[in-house]
């Protein structure tokens, strides 16, 4: 559970910025300046999840940069998901309490933007979805576990690639998520959505695809029977075994994400 501050607890200390003459010396601007001196805080663990940042202009007056450089910092904070800010007496900005997307949303964007082979995604797609369904089957029902088992229903009524292919990006997302790992979920989030339209496009091209959906869909009730009764080990193999399988069947010449992809 991640440590809180209260609101104001801590600010009656002087706030230290080593670096911080050094780079206003060397020219850097002053948001560099605030940016760096609150990622430092963070790492050095003086602002903890839940604690109230220093006002602006306070925080400004302490750095000898301008309110406006503070500010900017911290919006590129906001937006990295590390800050949250509110409106009111005692709100101000706080470091966010509670998991976010946004590294989620920047793995995602880096892994399309990337050269990124099927092979490296695969492995670790692997090494991830092992991990989480093992924890998934340690964890116990929850509403995601529920959750996978409806789409798999779904994924037995959908024949088009296209919905097929959501329903079962979905599936997998949600079996991660009930192993409670928000890291896990991130990071298989983001190699999912970046092989989901490569994927499409392999099903689409498939001479065989109504026998190719009926396995996938075999197979996918077999990893969450698995899970459900608590078979660590089986559901391990068995999402290993899907994964290279869909890897086999839809791409057998390796081709890159960009023109083409892997399925499960």
């Amino acid at each position: 559970m991640p440590r809180t501050r209260d609101a104001g607890v801590g600010l009656d200390r002087p706030e230290r910025c080593h670096d911080c003459a050094i780079m206003q010396a060397k020219g850097m601007s002053g948001f560099d300046v605030a940016l760096h001196h609150i990622e430092s805080e963070i790492l050095a663990g003086n602002y903890v999840a839940g604690t109230q940042l220093p006002p602006e202009r306070e925080l400004a007056a302490r750095l000898s940069v301008g309110r406006g450089a503070v500010r900017e910092a911290i919006r590129v904070l906001q937006a990295q998901g590390i800050v949250v800010s509110g409106t009111g007496p005692g709100n101000g900005t706080r470091i966010r309490a509670t998991p976010g997307d946004a590294l989620g949303r920047m793995l995602r964007l880096q892994l399309a933007l990337d050269i990124t082979s099927v092979e490296d995604l695969t492995e670790t797609r692997i090494v991830v979805e092992k991990a989480a369904t093992v924890a998934a089957a340690h964890h116990g029902p929850n509403a995601a576990l529920r959750r996978a088992g409806l789409l798999v229903e779904r994924m037995e009524r959908r024949t088009d690639p296209d919905s097929f292919n959501e329903l079962d990006t979905s599936f997998h997302i949600a079996v991660i998520e009930a192993s409670g790992n928000h890291m896990l979920s991130m990071l298989s989030a983001a190699i999912r959505h970046t092989l989901s339209a490569p994927i499409r496009r392999a099903e689409e091209r498939l001479d065989d695809w109504d026998e190719v959906r009926s396995g996938l869909v075999a197979e996918h009730r077999a990893i969450l029977e698995a899970v459900r009764v608590h078979d660590a080990n089986l559901a391990s193999e068995l999402v290993e075994k899907h994964i290279r399988h869909s890897y086999e069947v839809l791409l057998p010449d390796g081709a890159a994400p960009a023109e083409s992809g892997t399925h499960g």
